[in-house]
């Protein structure tokens, strides 16, 4: 077996009635050309010598898992560590709302990622410390695709790259990006 590759892969397009909206830890779904990207990204990765897969549980990162998996003939593993942030009662909530709602409160992620969180949702570093502790348990060897979502893929770029928290929006890749760290 050779050293450890990790390919992070941030889940293709979703439906569009959820853009403009806040949908961390929600199961929303894919749109049609999310789905059928999700297939040709899966082909693409079975280019790979594949020897784990891993999703986040949310149909929108499974998809292309379970694609994958048909190709490579490699179980997928679901972790709840690798979904998106919590929310809490944000979520399903249109961003232009809480904005009128809430200000610039949001900013808090960054400002104070240690403490401040959406009402009944997660801290910046409580979702950096979901993903990092995934991170930490995969193996030492072998390929290993991750399918996940934007906010752990930059808190886990972030942390990995000892960046500020501040840079970490800069490090959300576009949907159907595949990263290897």
């Amino acid at each position: 077996m050779t050293a450890r590759r990790v390919l992070l892969v941030r889940h293709c397009e979703v439906d569009s009635r959820y853009r403009g909206v806040c949908y961390g830890r929600s199961d929303v779904g894919l749109s049609e050309s999310g789905y059928a990207n999700s297939l040709v990204l899966a082909r693409r990765l079975a280019q790979f010598p594949v020897t784990e897969i891993w999703h986040s549980g949310l149909t929108r990162t499974r998809v292309v898992a379970d694609a994958l998996a048909a190709l490579v003939l490699v179980p997928v593993r679901e972790s709840r560590l690798l979904r998106e942030r919590d929310f809490g009662e944000w979520e399903l909530r249109t961003w232009d709302d809480l904005y009128r709602e809430t200000g610039e409160a949001m900013l808090g992620s960054l400002r104070e990622p240690a403490t401040w969180r959406p009402p009944g949702g997660e801290t910046t570093f409580e979702c950096r410390d979901r993903v990092v502790t995934w991170y930490n348990s995969i193996p030492a060897e072998g390929v290993i695709v991750a399918v996940t979502h934007g906010g752990p893929i930059a808190a886990l770029q972030g942390s990995l790259g000892d960046r500020e928290v501040a840079a970490w929006p800069s490090l959300v890749p576009p949907t159907g990006t595949v990263l290897e760290l």
